[in-house]
């Protein structure tokens, strides 16, 4: 029987990874597990010695990884990733191609997003991109209520004086929650998850959709409306074409007077520098911004928002959680098994 190879380019942290390999491998999959990112290597060597194969390369490095991918001439029918390592068209086309004993048939994605594939070069190689919409929705929608109630609570602030010995008091008192506003941009799972949250919370909430019709937020008439007509503006959009750049002067500048802006979504959705300019201009309408994702991450990153006090940062991590990371794991696992088997009923795949 044909060996169906898979390449876990970053297996899920601590105690999941062993849920992740078991899975996989009652699906029947010969599993290579990259220990790049792995904290125990040795514990994993140890624990699943002759069960799994072993790797340890840097998946941000695309030479790095093409050359684990053609290997000896092998390839892998399939490539888990979790924490969105770019795979661009060199990367497919040489695991596609027609040398290699085994090519690659599917990218499963342990997460919503897929911008880190190029879906136009997947698809032009036959590559299927699967991924797990959902997963994160609750742990993402409770990220940002969390980001909002340290801003307006200025906890950063307070914790670093109090850490100083300096007993500090607000200059002015605080606002709850039920007092502000909050618009959401793209109401799907994590949108919807955070509006039910919200609205239990006591805040006006109202949404943009493009699918308005399917959901019972109250639907701003045009980005712009609800940009200036709300206290707290989250993104929760996918990285296209269409929303690259979205959010940069002209945008930044409509909104309310002492707002904040939460994005938990993609990098790339926010002009970094407008933002980081608004931010530092005490006469702009921004008053505050978190921001969890950006366009240069991991190896790369940096942006121009570091060290602005304004500014609440934190290393892409809201569906970072057990039981977020589990069910990704989980059903990548399944959703990458069901289609090498031939059977795409169900699951979800990315389009152009």
């Amino acid at each position: 029987m044909e060996k169906v190879r898979v390449l876990l380019l970053d297996a899920a942290p601590g105690e999941l990874l062993d849920r992740e390999l078991e899975r996989l491998l009652g699906h029947g999959l010969t599993v290579t597990l990259n220990l790049r990112r792995v904290a125990d290597k040795a514990g994993a060597r140890a624990a699943w010695a002759g069960r799994v194969d072993f790797t340890d390369f840097d998946g941000f490095d695309e030479p790095a990884l093409i050359a684990e991918t053609v290997r000896d001439g092998i390839g892998y029918h399939a490539v888990k990733s979790r924490a969105g390592v770019p795979l661009r068209a060199a990367f497919l086309a040489a695991a596609t191609d027609h040398v290699l004993a085994n090519r690659l048939r599917v990218v499963g994605r342990a997460g919503a997003g897929t911008d880190h594939v190029e879906l136009a070069a997947a698809a032009h190689h036959g590559v299927a991109v699967t991924h797990t919409p959902g997963s994160n929705a609750n742990a993402v929608a409770e990220f940002v209520l969390a980001q909002l109630l340290a801003l307006i609570r200025n906890l950063p602030a307070h914790n670093e004086a109090a850490h100083r010995g300096r007993w500090t008091a607000p200059a002015t008192p605080a606002l709850e929650l039920s007092e502000l506003t909050l618009g959401i941009v793209g109401l799907g799972r994590i949108g919807l998850a955070l509006a039910e949250r919200a609205t239990a919370l006591g805040m006006v909430v109202q949404g943009l959709s493009r699918r308005p019709a399917e959901t019972s937020v109250p639907q701003a008439q045009s980005l712009t409306a609800l940009l200036a007509t709300t206290d707290v503006v989250s993104l929760h959009l996918p990285l296209t074409p269409q929303t690259r750049g979205m959010i940069g002067r002209a945008e930044l500048a409509v909104m309310r007077p002492g707002s904040i802006l939460l994005n938990t979504a993609r990098g790339g959705i926010v002009d970094e520098q407008a933002l980081a300019d608004a931010l530092g201009d005490a006469a702009h309408p921004l008053a505050a911004a978190a921001v969890d994702t950006f366009e240069h991450e991991h190896a790369t990153f940096t942006s121009p928002l570091f060290g602005l006090p304004n500014a609440l940062l934190s290393p892409h991590l809201a569906g970072m959680t057990r039981s977020a990371m589990a069910t990704a794991a989980i059903r990548c696992a399944d959703h990458i098994a069901a289609l090498l088997a031939g059977r795409p009923d169900g699951v979800p795949v990315a389009t152009v």
